[in-house]
């Protein structure tokens, strides 16, 4: 399905996939996991490199799962040269965790730099392959596709996954980006991928399929947006326990107290409940859905 030279590390979902090219010219590692998985994804880069360095470090965008590895592998490999989308580029630059979306989700990233951007419309030669660069707004405004013409391989991050796609962020915060996820869509139809890796999940190559369910989903949130605001606030919980595998329902509640966007998605969607409520409804969901445990004291991933 791959050529040897293109490594998949699947991750769980706290952690994007990282894809390792590691054919001639620089080693180059794709998207680093989220922070408090770090360690993991250095262990993964340096068995698979052996004394080869890692010399180059790409972000398809930069939300905390995608790039929350990049400071540890910026110190553990001098010289590596860090590529990223350009438009967060300023805020990277003067470290702003708020127009990055660390503090509003409630997340961690540790601080790192870059060297240059990936500019839509440009070409890449990373591990020996040309990649064409391309703009992939929706998920997020500024997240970028890389695609192999040569070998049909799409490197896709959160634009689309074997059943569906990343949340559309731009929305919790009232900005119209629906519509982008749709351009998204058909600019994938259009490259014709054989092979799709994408930011989590499995690598797959059924594409029509894969689109079709990206489409159904995306017209239902289209035609219900609250139902979209209401996935999207699950998903913010489900990735605290992830990263901390369990929490008490009150310590949840005051954690939820302080993210921007959840109390956005409340006010807009919730506020004829409390604010307890709301999260206890969400919580009651992801509990039957089974995404969610409770041993009588603490809820626990599952």
């Amino acid at each position: 399905m791959l050529p040897d030279d293109v490594i998949v590390f699947e991750r769980g979902w706290l952690s994007a996939n990282n894809v390792l090219l590691i054919g001639s010219g620089p080693a180059t590692l794709i998207d680093s996991g989220y922070c408090s998985h770090s360690f993991q994804t250095l262990s993964l880069v340096r068995n698979a490199l052996g004394q080869r360095p890692l010399e180059r470090l790409v972000n398809t965008h930069l939300h905390s799962d995608h790039c929350g590895g990049n400071s540890l592998l910026q110190s553990s490999f001098p010289g590596l040269e860090t590529f990223i989308p350009p438009g967060h580029a300023a805020e990277v630059l003067r470290w702003d965790e708020v127009a990055l979306t660390y503090a509003p989700t409630g997340q961690s990233c540790p601080q790192f730099l870059f060297d240059r951007t990936l500019v839509p419309g440009s070409e890449q030669e990373l591990g020996g392959m040309n990649w064409e660069v391309h703009a992939a707004p929706g998920h997020d405004p500024h997240s970028v596709v890389l695609f192999s013409p040569q070998k049909g391989i799409l490197i896709s991050g959160d634009a689309l996954w074997e059943n569906g796609f990343g949340v559309v962020f731009p929305e919790l915060e009232g900005i119209h980006a629906f519509d982008a996820v749709g351009d998204t869509l058909d600019l994938i139809e259009c490259l014709a991928p054989k092979v799709i890796i994408p930011g989590h999940g499995p690598v797959f190559t059924n594409l029509s399929g894969s689109l079709g369910i990206a489409r159904k989903r995306l017209e239902g949130f289209i035609n219900s947006p609250a139902k979209h605001a209401r996935y999207a606030a699950k998903v913010l919980l489900k990735f605290k326990l992830l990263d901390v595998q369990e929490i008490s329902r009150h310590a949840l509640h005051a954690w939820a107290t302080d993210v921007t966007y959840l109390g956005i998605l409340y006010g807009r969607y919730g506020s004829e409940q409390s604010l307890r409520e709301w999260l206890d409804g969400l919580i009651a969901e992801m509990l039957g859905a089974g995404s969610l445990r409770f041993d009588g004291k603490q809820l626990r991933n599952s």
